[in-house]
């Protein structure tokens, strides 16, 4: 599936990425975005054995992670973690997702 493959990648972006960041945030926000960029894929993946209903439910779950990581991607931004086309780029694959 497309949107499985788009997860995929933005979960390897955003590995990359959280790795460059300041220790302090090791236990913080780097931890969340990584949760939340496995969690959009992962759902994708768990939905897909289950039946048409469920996997809407499955569906909506990857939705809202992606939501919780294009803020926690602007929280990023704020603190100067990642520049403005980081930001751009992660927010058009989101968009996409």
């Amino acid at each position: 599936m497309k949107i499985w493959q788009l997860g995929l990648e933005i979960s390897f972006n955003i590995s990359d990425i959280i790795a460059e960041f300041p220790k302090h945030e090791r236990y913080n926000l780097s931890p969340q975005m990584s949760r939340r960029s496995v969690s959009m894929p992962s759902n994708i993946a768990e939905g897909s054995a289950k039946s048409d209903k469920l996997f809407s439910n499955y569906l909506d779950i990857s939705l809202g992670s992606s939501f919780e990581l294009g803020t926690q991607l602007l929280v990023a931004h704020h603190r100067t973690y990642i520049k403005n086309k980081t930001l751009t780029r992660l927010e058009e694959k989101i968009e996409e997702f």
